[in-house]
């Protein structure tokens, strides 16, 4: 339209049913958009709600460990330690020592290499570990980024429900075979009640 007077411009903006909206308040003169400004405004709702959705937050997640761990603890918590780097997360391991095993460092370091190593493939070593008064600290940090881990969560979450929508009954026939059992193992239960008083 180039440049208008004001008067000229709200003019042209009750003509078309449209509203006069200031697009750039600090240029000389302003800049001004002849526009449906409900839909103006729920589009920039829109395309914001996208931006934070796609936006990735750095999480560091925490994981405590003693120096003489159990086997079956051990194997739990680097499950866990995997998970959260499969999800982009940094992952902080902290190593408590207590009493004398203050004089054991070096038990806390073996331990905390170990894991290093276990869980190379989906992270490394971003903080070496280091003591801080009781306790031994190292920071992993995941290979994946997280807006990449968020994008594959997604994609494997659509794959599954495409894949329930294209095999219906085959869940259906899982709950009902799953039922049956049940009803069987219940008789089962019933005859062998049935059964004790005459025995006894």
């Amino acid at each position: 339209m180039g440049i208008v007077p004001l008067a000229k411009a709200l003019e042209l903006a009750q003509e078309y049913d449209l509203d006069l909206v200031e697009v750039a308040a600090t240029a000389r003169p302003p800049v001004c958009k002849l526009m449906d400004y409900g839909k103006f405004k729920y589009e920039s709702a829109m395309k914001a709600r996208e931006a934070r959705k796609n936006q990735a937050h750095t999480v560091i997640k925490e994981m405590k460990l003693r120096p003489k761990i159990d086997p079956h603890d051990y194997d739990t918590k680097k499950g866990h330690v995997v998970r959260f780097l499969k999800q982009g997360d940094k992952v902080k391991i902290t190593i408590m020592f207590r009493g004398r095993e203050q004089s054991r460092p070096e038990l806390g370091y073996r331990l905390l290499q170990r894991l290093a190593e276990d869980v190379a493939d989906l992270g490394f070593v971003e903080s070496n570990p280091k003591q801080d008064g009781r306790n031994m600290i190292m920071v992993l940090g995941p290979h994946k980024k997280k807006t990449e881990a968020m994008a594959e969560a997604r994609q494997a979450q659509e794959a599954r429900k495409a894949e329930a929508k294209a095999n219906p009954g085959k869940s259906q026939n899982a709950a009902e075979s799953e039922g049956a059992e049940d009803e069987v193992s219940a008789e089962g239960e019933v005859e062998a009640q049935a059964e004790a008083p005459a025995e006894a």
